[in-house]
C-alpha cells in the first residue's frame, strides 16, 4: 500500500524563486554589514544621509499625520495588530506555512534588527540606537511573506513572481523609511539597513520552514506506511 507524502500545502517559498531570492538574500546581507561597518559607532549622518535627508526631515500636515499613523505601524500595539491580521488571512486561505513565517519570520528579522543595533552602536538624537530601522525591517518582512503568498495563489512564472516580490519590499520599505527619515527617529541608511535585513532574513526563513514541514511530512508518511504495512500483515 503507497501512501502519498508531503504536506497537502502549497510551500512558502516558490522553487522557481530560490536561486533569485537566495542571491538577493546574500546581496542584502553582504550590504547590511557593509554599511554596519562603515557607521559603526557614529552619532552623526554620513554622506548619503546628508543628501537625502534634508528634503525629507521635517514634513508638515497632513503628510505628518500620514508619516505617524506609518510610524504607528512598526510600534508593538500596531505591529501586533497588523501580525494578527495576517495570520488569520493565512489560515483562512488555508496555508500554514505562510502563518508560520509570518510569525517567525517577523520575530527573527526584527530580533536581528534589534541585535544589530547593539553590535553597531549607530545613534542619533544622542544616545538613541539607530542601525538598522527596526520599523522598516518590520514592514518590509511583513510584505515580503504577503508578496510570497500572492505568488503561490497567482500561478505567476519566475520573472513575474520576481518582479511581484522585489516591489512589494521596495515599496514597503519606501514608505515606512519615508516615514522614519520624515518623523526624524533615523538616517536614511538606517533605512536602507532595515530594508536588507528584512531581505536577508526572509527568504533563508522561508527555505528554513518549507524544509522543516517536508522533513515532518516525510517522517509522517513513513509512519503511515508502516503502520498500513502492519494492517496488512493481519
Amino acid at each position: 500500500m503507497r501512501v502519498q507524502r508531503g504536506w497537502p500545502t502549497p510551500t512558502v517559498l516558490p522553487p522557481r524563486l530560490h536561486a533569485w531570492l537566495g542571491l538577493i538574500a546574500a546581496l542584502a546581507a553582504a550590504a547590511v554589514v557593509v554599511l554596519g561597518v562603515l557607521y559603526a559607532g557614529r552619532g552623526e549622518p554620513g554622506m548619503v544621509d546628508s543628501w537625502i535627508q534634508p528634503g525629507v526631515d521635517g514634513v508638515r500636515p497632513p503628510w505628518r499625520q500620514v508619516a505617524l499613523a506609518m510610524d504607528f505601524l512598526g510600534e508593538p500595539a500596531g505591529a501586533t495588530a497588523l501580525v494578527a491580521a495576517t495570520v488569520t488571512g493565512c489560515l483562512l486561505l488555508r496555508r500554514p506555512r505562510a502563518a508560520v513565517l509570518v510569525v517567525v519570520g517577523v520575530v527573527l528579522t526584527v530580533g536581528t534588527a534589534t541585535l544589530l543595533k547593539h553590535v553597531v552602536g549607530r545613534t542619533i538624537h544622542g544616545g538613541n540606537l539607530s542601525y538598522p530601522s527596526g520599523h522598516t525591517a518590520f514592514f518590509t518582512a511583513l510584505a515580503l511573506v504577503l508578496a510570497l503568498l500572492a505568488t503561490g495563489r497567482l500561478g505567476l512564472g519566475r520573472t513575474a513572481c520576481g518582479l511581484l516580490v522585489l516591489a512589494a519590499a521596495s515599496a514597503a520599505g519606501a514608505v515606512m523609511g519615508w516615514a522614519q527619515v520624515a518623523l526624524g527617529a533615523h538616517y536614511p541608511t538606517d533605512v536602507l539597513g532595515g530594508w536588507c535585513t528584512a531581505l536577508a532574513v526572509i527568504p533563508a526563513t522561508a527555505w528554513l520552514i518549507d524544509r522543516a514541514a517536508d522533513r515532518a511530512a516525510d517522517r509522517m508518511g513513513d509512519h503511515r506506511t508502516a503502520d498500513a504495512g502492519r494492517r496488512e500483515r493481519r
